[in-house]
């Protein structure tokens, strides 16, 4: 499907090198930003108190909000939990004070705004759990990766393959730069979000690929960088239709998704901008780069299947 048609080749890779070299620069600082800085870790990793509400009416999130900020918290979660009339209510480790004269203190600030406000249960979450989620959520993110790098060397040829790897590699160190950057907090639902922008882009880069091996066969007189300028060019309807789509998507939760959904939604909106960014023009510039050619997606033909060799033997 095409929303609309290109009929003259855009020349993606005459900037292909500024670009890319713009990239290693956003790379690199994202990586020293992240060595340097760290991630402002949610309450899932660090630990904390978790505190069940329960209303006899739907409950009004935003007014609970207001009430535990007002208490001089900052970094914590609220959410329904189960039915709207029950919340989940994380609050971060307070020195001096015990989970027990949080859980008291919260109570209060909620009966002051609603009477009828029970509590079903109070816990405390300790930093052992949030290790083993940090190591969890690395291990996941191994796996992925791992899985995508075996996918591309299956798929394609060695050199698109390891265009690609280093392309969606490129996506999510650019991600968790912009979290360590800015210390936007960082928590399950980023991760989740991180993990699913590494599937979008790599899909992103399989359809270019894949554009600029069919190229290959049909353009036999075109040269390598006239062959991925046709390729990208070619896919950008799909890319507007599919990207577009999934980033209004996106961008629903971030206005109306509310805190939960927040940081998710804008992670996945990095990665959707610079997925498209990584597949045009660093996938498929370090594909040119590393010599892809015409002969390396053609099989070479055995003399036993030359119907010429057949007829005459």
């Amino acid at each position: 499907m095409e929303f609309f048609r290109i009929h003259r080749t855009i020349p993606f890779m005459r900037h292909a090198l500024v670009l890319n070299l713009i990239s290693l620069i956003t790379f690199v600082l994202a990586v020293f930003f992240i060595a340097t800085r760290g991630f402002h870790l949610s309450i899932e990793f660090t630990g904390g108190t978790l505190m069940e509400v329960h209303y006899s009416q739907p409950a009004q999130v935003e007014e609970i909000r207001s009430a535990v900020t007002s208490l001089g918290y900052t970094d914590f979660q609220v959410q329904n939990f189960g039915t709207s009339q029950d919340v989940l209510i994380r609050l971060p480790v307070r020195s001096g004070e015990t989970s027990a004269a949080q859980s008291d203190s919260v109570l209060s600030s909620l009966k002051a705004k609603a009477p009828d406000v029970e509590l079903r249960r109070v816990e405390f979450v300790g930093p052992q759990v949030g290790r083993e989620l940090v190591s969890n959520g690395l291990m996941a993110l191994l796996c992925v990766v791992i899985g995508i790098m075996i996918y591309l060397g299956v798929r394609f040829e060695w050199k698109f393959a390891v265009a690609g790897v280093i392309a969606n590699l490129h996506d999510v160190v650019i991600i968790l730069g912009f979290f360590a950057f800015f210390q936007w907090e960082f928590s399950l639902a980023v991760l989740a979000g991180v993990l699913a922008v590494l599937g979008y882009s790599v899909n992103e880069s399989v359809v270019i690929m894949d554009r600029i091996r069919e190229n290959f066969r049909k353009q036999r007189k075109s040269s390598v960088r006239e062959v991925i300028n046709s390729a990208i060019t070619q896919t950008i309807s799909r890319t507007v239709i599919t990207h577009g789509s999934t980033q209004m998507m996106v961008l629903s939760m971030f206005f109306f998704g509310g805190p939960t959904l927040h940081y998710f939604a804008l992670a996945l909106t990095i990665g959707i901008w610079f997925g498209i960014y990584s597949s045009v023009f660093v996938a498929a510039a370090l594909a040119m780069w590393l010599g892809v050619k015409r002969e390396d997606m053609l099989k070479p033909v055995k003399k036993d299947d030359d119907p010429a060799a057949e007829l005459l033997g």
